[in-house]
């Protein structure tokens, strides 16, 4: 990777910053752009031409590796686990948490080859990547591998929620996981330690809290690649730690209207790029000094606002 040859003036400096590494030459130039101006801890005035030529540069080398690597992403190597995972992945499927990410079409876990899946997020946390080649170490066990990449319920980024009106709400958390999950009906049983000042009928919970942090990737039933839908980060951490093969679910589509159901909305809403291109983006691509760059960019967090209004009215019956 190259570093961004941004300035750095000392007052930046003191600021908490963090690194993204972006794949250039895929996505709109003008989005890459609009997250350089937003995000960078300083000023890319300077520097924007310098952006576009690198991003250019990239968009031309891709277009060679059309030619030289034409159906590189085609039937990937995927193998069945390896005995020591399989009563580790059997723990998995019986959890409610799978059972619920995955209930839309039959899934398997298996063993894949990580640098030749296809990517459709075209950036990571260069920092966070880091942080999880330390967690894991080299030449992890089966087990340790496994958990990397199904991790069991655990902390993760502390979550901080402060009321911001009579009736908003506001959640704030570090990790890029943190998301509004649904709302959901509660009985008053399932209540604890709540002093109600009358019997209460029913509860209206809005729940907040992290994905299913699983890896996983959506497979294309007709040219057999793989495009990864969640585990960027990770999946970056096991290529330079030298993990070729990990642990995977894996669910196949053999139409629109499933990819629909289970594909991120870039890939359902132009899957001839990700399925058919002769040579789209990959997961060793965020190795490549030819099209990986990092920015510097400003520490960020995910902020989370609920809110709710309350009416109270006679009907007829």
């Amino acid at each position: 990777m190259h570093d961004s040859d941004i300035p750095a003036p000392e007052a930046a400096l003191a600021r908490p910053t963090h690194e993204e590494l972006w794949l250039l030459g895929q996505a709109p130039l003008q989005k890459y752009l609009d997250f350089a101006d937003d995000l960078c801890a300083e000023s890319i005035e300077a520097i924007r031409p310098a952006l576009i030529r690198e991003w250019s540069a990239a968009n031309l080398y891709y277009e060679e590796l059309a030619k030289t690597e034409a159906g590189i992403a085609d039937d990937l190597d995927c193998a069945a686990l390896p005995a020591a995972m399989a009563p580790l992945a059997a723990q998995v499927c019986a959890g409610s948490q799978y059972a619920r990410t995955f209930n839309s079409l039959p899934t398997r876990i298996a063993m894949v080859e990580l640098g030749r899946m296809v990517v459709c997020q075209n950036h990571v946390t260069r920092t966070f990547v880091d942080q999880l080649k330390a967690q894991l170490g080299p030449n992890p066990d089966a087990a340790a591998l496994f958990n990397f990449c199904f991790p069991p319920d655990e902390a993760r980024a502390p979550v901080q929620i402060r009321e911001a009106g009579s009736k908003r709400y506001v959640f704030r958390s570090d990790s890029t996981d943190f998301r509004f999950h649904e709302p959901v009906l509660l009985r008053p049983d399932q209540l604890n330690d709540y002093r109600a000042s009358g019997m209460v009928a029913g509860v209206l919970g809005l729940v907040v809290g992290y994905s299913a942090n699983i890896l996983n990737a959506v497979c294309d039933d007709d040219s057999g690649r793989l495009v990864l839908n969640n585990g960027y980060h990770r999946t970056c951490a096991l290529l330079e730690l030298g993990v070729t093969h990990a642990p995977c679910v894996i669910q196949t589509v053999s139409s629109r209207d499933e990819l629909d159901l289970v594909a991120k909305s870039i890939v359902a809403q132009d899957p001839g790029y990700f399925f058919n291109a002769p040579r789209p983006p990959l997961m060793r691509d965020f190795a490549n000094p030819r099209i990986g760059k990092v920015l510097r960019i400003k520490k960020i967090a995910r902020m989370i606002e609920v809110s709710y209004d309350v009416r109270d009215y006679f009907i007829e019956e």
